[in-house]
């Protein structure tokens, strides 16, 4: 279904990277030619390891929305234990999308509302890609190829300059890789038919 703006809602850990992932989605969607884009964070009480959530929108117009997303067309749950503790479909459109970082197929959730799902192993490509510091795999770039993939919304070339764009030498290509693993391995429940208008 065509959207004049496309949502999305990022769910993850304090300390995952949703934030810096929502605003690098929203760049890639800039490159693609979206003339409106938005990222932004929601924080209360923020502390490493506590749910959060972040926002990104893009669309064909400039945007003049910059309120929390309540309604999303994608929602992006970066560690799939918060589906025990989050209602990850709230608000979600009913021809919107999931994705879930997991190893799981998309078949064997059971999400609160009757919504298409896309599952992308972005730790295990994070981990294959060299994404480690300090002893933690940092998967939060490389959701973003999954990103790509489930939805068609945004190319992975556009993925790939935007990430380059944050991460100089080594570690840009090493996000690239990351984002090119997960997009070969995302698998959605069924096509994703968002477009925006």
């Amino acid at each position: 279904m065509e959207r004049k703006c496309i949502e999305v809602r990022w769910h993850g850990r304090g300390g995952q990277g949703a934030v810096t992932a929502a605003m690098i989605l929203a760049e890639a969607a800039y490159y693609d030619g979206y003339k409106g884009v938005t990222a932004a964070p929601f924080f209360g009480a923020e502390r490493r390891g506590a749910p959060i959530i972040a926002t990104t929108r893009f669309g064909w117009q400039p945007i003049r929305t910059f309120s929390l997303v309540e309604s999303p067309d994608v929602v992006v749950v970066l560690d799939d234990t918060l589906l025990q503790v989050v209602d990850v479909t709230a608000g979600v459109r009913p021809d919107g999308i999931v994705i879930i970082n997991s190893a799981k197929l998309p078949e064997e959730f059971e999400l609160k509302q009757p919504v298409n799902i896309a599952t992308t192993n972005a730790a295990a490509w994070a981990r294959e890609a060299g994404l480690i510091v300090a002893g933690s795999v940092l998967f939060n770039t490389t959701v973003l190829g999954g990103i790509a993939k489930a939805t068609g919304l945004i190319s992975l070339e556009s993925i790939e300059k935007a990430l380059r764009n944050h991460f100089s030498g080594e570690a840009g290509e090493k996000n690239v890789k990351g984002a090119r693993l997960a997009y070969k391995g995302t698998t959605n429940m069924r096509e994703c038919a968002l477009q925006c208008a």
